[in-house]
């Protein structure tokens, strides 16, 4: 459970830096926008780099980090902010010596322990002192300067001791490279009794498993250089097992040193088959970094094969050693190029920025002149349309009124006629035929049966005659189609209009005198029909259509339903279907109400007076 909260802790350490990170880029983005306009966003922009730098340097991106750092020490510099230079140094140092430019390593920390000593002493700077003094350590080992590497880890674990806070991991640490530094010297008792400090907590394994088994193994590996080989290779084994138990790259990369001593003791020991086992192991793994382990691991095949494998691991080795010196040599000069093309890309930055700065106002300005054009032609595309539907609209009115005065005459002429055959009728044809009646009945004086049933039968024969010619007279005389003219036009208009928009419909005319009703109120009942009828299709989605007329009080009312997606009135009222209806409402001085809901269909209803 402590190894799997140990790593969850890292994890959420990783996760937070990369916050961190991506919160910095945001201040570096902003201030690259808006300009630095004091000294606190000068500090801001410096400390977002140094974060950046920081964030890099532990994913070993030397270059980006190298860069940022950079960035932050210039600004530092300008500001005088000592403290903020040297822990940027040591950032800057850091680097350096991993990418083995020992030299410039080595004169960045003393440059950096310089700033740190003007300072007053504190915590913090005691630490940072004391992580440059490791770093010397560090540098002066590699160069093989074992006394100097000795005396500043000296001087690390000296300065760490004082600190405050828990400080026991960072003390350990200075503590395993005062041994390395020991080991490598050839004071093989002294590195054992560091080695044996570190090891003496217990709970080491639990708390830091791959730096214990770093530990373990450096430990075993001076056992083996002093000739003391009785714990071998059991402390290797187990160093190597906790390495293969956990899952991280630090383990991963801690087990090619392992495996190579492995290797190493195996074949001291003569036994070929495991010496080689663990050194194609130590090769496997290094060749994912392809540094000085792996050139280890190709000197040791070398030495543990026999004739051409042998020779080709020796001649590889070669050939590694040739490019990693190379590489070596050229990264001497890589930060003072990265110094050299970090000015140069801040001009191009700001040559960029103007480009783009005109590139955007050009932009714009194409944008809006584009939107202007449209808008205009859109508007007179639509003004032609009103147009053109306006002036459909004042011929569309002038063929109904011709229609409805062609109507009132056929109406009229009717009428005359009717009145005409029924004067004909009554004046006429019933005026004979009632004096026929009157001399057949006064021959009704005939004493036969014959004679009388006889004149009887024709008497009532007549009478039948007659009153039928009365109801005809009396029928024709009834103006019972008037008005019946306009609700032919409407039901033409509807069939036609819902046969064309593919709905169906309901229509409910309860007997109305349309004679009562003007021309111009027949006509702006029409087109309000039309326009609805126009209106459902576009917009509704109906597939039913009522249309009802009523006269209640003297009042007239149309009702037009219909079951489509219904809208929002209040934000429908601008549009031009419902502002021609109501402007036909107002002609008329009636009133229109329209209701709507969403997906339950739409009702408009309108009143006017019939008198």
């Amino acid at each position: 459970m402590k190894i799997l909260f140990f790593y969850i802790s890292i994890l959420f350490c990783v996760i937070a830096a990369k916050a961190q990170q991506t919160k910095s880029f945001k201040v570096i983005d902003s201030v690259q926008k808006n300009g630095l306009a004091n000294l606190q966003d000068s500090l801001l922009f410096a400390n977002a780099h140094y974060k950046i730098g920081e964030g890099y340097r532990y994913r070993i991106l030397a270059d980006s980090a190298y860069y940022h750092y950079h960035k932050a020490e210039q600004i530092y510099r300008k500001l005088k902010k000592k403290f903020k230079i040297a822990i940027t140094l040591y950032g800057i140092a850091v680097i350096q010596k991993d990418e083995k430019d020992f030299t410039g390593s080595e004169v960045t920390s003393v440059e950096a322990i310089a700033l740190l000593n003007q300072l007053e002493k504190t915590n913090e700077v005691d630490k940072y002192k004391s992580f440059l003094f490791n770093n010397l350590g560090l540098v002066f080992d590699q160069l093989e300067l074992y006394d100097e590497s000795i005396a500043y880890h000296k001087n690390a674990l000296a300065l760490k001791r004082t600190l405050k806070g828990n400080t026991k991991a960072t003390i350990d640490n200075s503590k395993n490279n005062l041994a390395l530094s020991y080991k490598n010297s050839g004071q093989f008792q002294l590195a054992l009794d560091f080695y044996g400090q570190i090891l003496k907590n217990k709970n080491l394994v639990n708390e830091r498993p791959d730096f214990y088994a770093l530990v373990l193994d450096n430990y075993a590996h001076t056992l083996y250089l002093s000739k003391k080989k009785d714990e071998l290779p059991g402390l290797y084994l187990k160093a190597l097992r906790i390495c293969d138990s956990l899952d991280n790259s630090a383990a991963s990369y801690n087990s090619i040193v392992i495996n190579q001593h492995l290797a190493e003791y195996y074949n001291d020991k003569n036994q070929k088959d495991s010496a080689k086992y663990y050194a194609y192991r130590a090769k496997d793994i290094s060749e994912q970094y392809h540094n000085d382990d792996l050139l280890k691991s190709l000197l040791l095949l070398s030495k543990i094969e026999e004739g051409n494998a042998a020779a080709k691991y020796l001649k590889d080795y070669i050939a590694l050693s040739d490019s990693l010196q190379k590489a070596e040599r050229t990264i001497r000069n890589k930060f003072a190029r990265i110094k050299y093309e970090t000015n140069q890309i801040e001009q191009e930055n700001i040559r960029i920025a103007r480009e783009r700065l005109w590139l955007l106002i050009i932009s714009i300005i194409l944008i809006i002149t584009s939107f202007l054009i449209y808008s205009v032609v859109t508007q007179r595309n639509k003004n032609k349309e009103l147009k053109f539907i306006q002036q459909q609209q004042e011929t569309n009115e002038e063929i109904y009124n011709l229609m409805l005065s062609q109507q009132d005459n056929i109406e009229e002429a009717r009428t005359l006629e009717k009145k005409r055959v029924s004067q004909e009728l009554h004046d006429g044809v019933l005026g004979r035929l009632f004096g026929t009646r009157l001399s057949l009945d006064s021959l009704n004086m005939g004493t036969s049966a014959e004679a009388i049933n006889t004149r009887s039968q024709y008497i009532s024969e007549l009478k039948t005659i007659e009153e039928d010619i009365r109801k005809v007279s009396h029928e024709l005389n009834t103006d019972f189609v008037a008005g019946s003219g306009f609700m032919d036009i409407i039901k033409t208009l509807i069939e036609t209009q819902t046969k064309a928009y593919g709905f169906d419909y309901e229509l409910n005319n309860n007997e109305i005198d349309w004679e009562e009703a003007s021309n111009k109120t027949k006509i702006h009942i029409y087109r309000i029909i039309q326009e609805s009828l126009q209106n459902i299709y576009k917009h509704a989605k109906a597939t039913l259509v009522k249309i009802s007329f009523e006269v209640k009080n003297n009042v007239f009312c149309l009702t037009i339903n219909d079951n489509g997606t219904g809208f929002d009135v209040n934000k429908a009222k601008k549009g031009i279907g419902l502002k021609n209806i109501n402007s036909r409402v107002v002609e008329i001085k009636g009133d229109l109400t329209i209701k709507s809901e969403l997906n339950k269909g739409t009702t408009i209803k309108i009143k006017v007076k019939t008198d």
